[in-house]
C-alpha cells in the first residue's frame, strides 16, 4: 500500500471530514479506526496503520478482543493509541450490553423502572426529566432525556413528550425525573404537569402509565400514591 498523508487527500475524503459530511456509515472499518488513532508515524499515515490493523486481525471483532498490552506491541501502535482503541471498544461493548438489558426488561411494576433509572439519576446535581417509551408488551423501546434544569427546576411540556412518544411508536409511556434535593415527595408543580401529560395522552391514545420521582436511592410512584 502506498504511504500518504491524510492531509494530502481531498478534504471530503479525509476520514474525519467524511464522517461529518456523509455520516459514520460511509466510512470503512479502517477509516473509523484512523479517526480513533488520530495520527500516523514517521513514514506511515494513520490510514496505512489502520488498514494494517484490520488486515492482521481479520476484522474489528477480533481486534476488539485484544488487550492493551498486545495492542501496543503492534507496528505503529504505542501505549497511547492502544489505550484509545481499548476505550473505544469498551464503550461499544457497554452500549450493546445496556441496550440489550433495557430491551429485555419487561416492566411489571414501578420498582422495575426504578431499578433501571436510580443508578443513572441518584447522583445527578441537576433535575432531569426523562421519557420512557414502552411497546405493547410493556418492554422499554427507548428512553430520552427531554429536559435538564437547575435544582428542582426542570421544565417540560406535553408537546415535547408526545412528539418523542409518537416518533418512537410508543404504546404507552412512563415519566421519570429526579429530585437532586433528595426529597422524593412530589411538588404541586409535579402533580400539575403530570395531569397535563395524562390528558394529552388520552387525546393521542398514548397512555401515561406512571410518573416516578427518583431521590437518591429511593423513589415515589404516582401510581402507588394514587396521584395518577
Amino acid at each position: 500500500m502506498n504511504t500518504f498523508k491524510v492531509k494530502d487527500l481531498p478534504l471530503d475524503d479525509r476520514p474525519r471530514e467524511k464522517l461529518i459530511l456523509r455520516g459514520a456509515q460511509s466510512l470503512s472499518d479502517a477509516e473509523l479506526l484512523a479517526i480513533l488513532l488520530r495520527t500516523g508515524t514517521k513514514g506511515r499515515s494513520v490510514i496505512n496503520i489502520a488498514y494494517d490493523l484490520i488486515n492482521k486481525s481479520g476484522n474489528l471483532a477480533v481486534l476488539s478482543a485484544k488487550t492493551h498490552s498486545s495492542l501496543k506491541q503492534l507496528n505503529g501502535i504505542g501505549k497511547d493509541k492502544a489505550a484509545c482503541l481499548v476505550a473505544a471498544f469498551e464503550i461499544s461493548r457497554r452500549i450493546q450490553y445496556q441496550a440489550k438489558w433495557f430491551s429485555d426488561k419487561k416492566i411489571s411494576s414501578p420498582a422495575d423502572i426504578a431499578d433501571l433509572f436510580i443508578p443513572m439519576l441518584r447522583d445527578e446535581l441537576k433535575e432531569n426529566f426523562l421519557l420512557v417509551c414502552l411497546n405493547s408488551a410493556n418492554r422499554v423501546i427507548k428512553y430520552e432525556k427531554i429536559s435538564t434544569g437547575n435544582l428542582n427546576s426542570s421544565v417540560v411540556h406535553p408537546r415535547e413528550i408526545f412528539k418523542a412518544a409518537v416518533e418512537n411508536s410508543s404504546a404507552g409511556i412512563i415519566l421519570v425525573h429526579n429530585h437532586p434535593s433528595g426529597n422524593p415527595e412530589p411538588s404541586s408543580e409535579d402533580i400539575a404537569v403530570t395531569k397535563k401529560m395524562v390528558e394529552a395522552g388520552k387525546i393521542l391514545d398514548i397512555p401515561v402509565y406512571d410518573h416516578l420521582i427518583i431521590a437518591g436511592n429511593s423513589f415515589t410512584s404516582f401510581v402507588e400514591r394514587r396521584l395518577l
